[in-house]
């Protein structure tokens, strides 16, 4: 196996007197995608705020492609953010910009290329997540699922190495969720991009990433394969996977027992 392009070892992290993160260790192989689920406020958004040098750990070492990057300045950080894409949660596009714009923005802004070059990678991008034809449009015109397609397809512009998915499928219906899940895949498969995805969707968890770590108040609790986490007795996994139906279940068995 290839040396890890993600590592966090033993990080630590806290706000005050609330602890987020408590020497958590995780690493994210070449190609691999990790999907870092558990409750809120147990430290999943800390992880990639860490990873974009938004946060400084208090504690432990942080190592991205090879650097470890717990001491980096802004200037080091700005050079290794052009290998990173990231995708936000309520996609974070610019209102006042056409989709053209949008996805055009980084390369405008890190790039030499033509304006002929820019129009003809944003057309390969926006024909990749399904969206032809809508190079003049704005956001507000757009479906929150084309909007998160959009966000992709800005995120993969520069061609990074690494993506950063924060609640890709949050506010969309099941089947938008299934095409974003689909896309993350095929993000993976055709540009071989190492990705974390904080998700609480589940079905995406599991549909989209190779192996899974659970995070519950600062502590991985769980850490495996998508088989091995479907297949775990860990109750605090059957309890995010299944929700309600677990804890009645619990319940009804402690009653029988009783």
């Amino acid at each position: 196996m290839s040396n890890p392009i993600i590592i966090f070892d033993k990080v630590d992290m806290a706000f005050g007197p609330k602890v987020v993160l408590n020497q958590v260790s995780f690493s994210v192989a070449k190609g691999e995608t990790l999907a870092v689920i558990g409750p809120s406020g147990t430290g999943k958004s800390t992880v990639l705020k860490l990873l974009i040098g938004l946060l400084k750990p208090d504690a432990g070492r942080i190592i991205i492609d090879g650097h470890d990057v717990t001491e980096f300045n802004e200037d080091q950080w700005n050079e290794l953010r052009k290998n990173m894409g990231m995708v936000f949660q309520y996609s974070a596009l610019f209102d006042f910009l056409d989709i053209e714009d949008n996805i055009a923005f980084g390369l405008r802004q890190h790039t030499n290329k033509s304006e002929d070059e820019i129009h003809d990678i944003v057309e390969r991008i926006l024909s990749s997540v399904g969206l032809e034809g809508t190079e003049h449009s704005y956001p507000a015109e757009l479906s929150g699922g084309m909007k998160k397609r959009v966000s992709l397809g800005r995120a993969i512009a520069l061609n990074p190495g690494i993506l950063l998915y924060d609640e890709p499928t949050a506010g969309l219906d099941p089947i938008m969720s299934n095409n974003i899940s689909n896309l993350i895949v095929q993000t993976k498969n055709n540009l071989g991009v190492t990705s974390i995805l904080v998700t609480h969707d589940m079905v995406s968890a599991f549909k989209a990433s190779d192996k899974v770590a659970m995070l519950n108040e600062g502590r991985i609790v769980a850490y495996g394969t998508v088989a091995e986490m479907k297949n775990s007795t860990n109750k605090l996994v059957k309890a995010f996977m299944y929700g309600e139906q677990f804890l009645e279940a619990q319940k009804k068995g402690r009653k029988t027992s009783d």
